[in-house]
């Protein structure tokens, strides 16, 4: 019997942690109305309101779904990041305009790499370099993983003398 590389087992974890990442929700509070007796008080988030007459109706903070990453009007500083288990091997891409009034994309793996810059072009053509690298980085990453979990059930298969 062969043995099995340990990194195959290191790497079908990070796999099936990936495939079911947690929720991200975004809590924010809102300006809420509150009636009393008949008579509506409006209250800011940021006061405190204190009611002894009559307790505060069904109040519920506002859950609004958000993009991780804001919309960019202009394109300089359009920021995305790679896919991966790791800071230091994860792709990042950074719009920056230069002193000519064209647009750079900024492409680093890791924090502390030197970028690879590509340009010059328009801000539209830049946002949609970066999107596009995103996209790619995001299609080879599933890809990987899939062949990961794949070696890993083929690995599992053959350990219980099922092959």
């Amino acid at each position: 019997m062969s043995e099995i590389d340990p990194t195959d087992h290191a790497l079908a974890t990070i796999a099936s942690i990936l495939e079911h990442p947690e929720p991200v929700l975004v809590v924010r509070h809102t300006e809420t109305e509150i009636v009393v007796a008949g008579e509506r008080e409006h209250v800011a988030s940021d006061e405190q309101a204190v009611i002894d007459e009559q307790p505060a109706l069904d109040e519920h903070p506002v859950v609004e779904e958000q993009p991780l990453v804001p919309e960019h009007t202009d394109a300089d500083g359009y920021s995305k990041v790679g896919p991966g288990p790791m800071v230091a091997i994860r792709l990042k891409w950074t719009v920056h305009r230069g002193d000519d009034g064209q647009y750079y994309v900024h492409e680093t793996i890791g924090e502390q790499s030197t970028p690879v810059v590509s340009g010059p072009m328009t801000s539209e053509a830049a946002v949609h370099f970066v999107d596009v690298q995103q996209d790619e980085a995001n299609r080879r990453f599933e890809q990987l993983r899939s062949e990961i979990a794949g070696r890993s059930s083929l690995a599992d298969y053959e350990r219980k003398g099922e092959a």
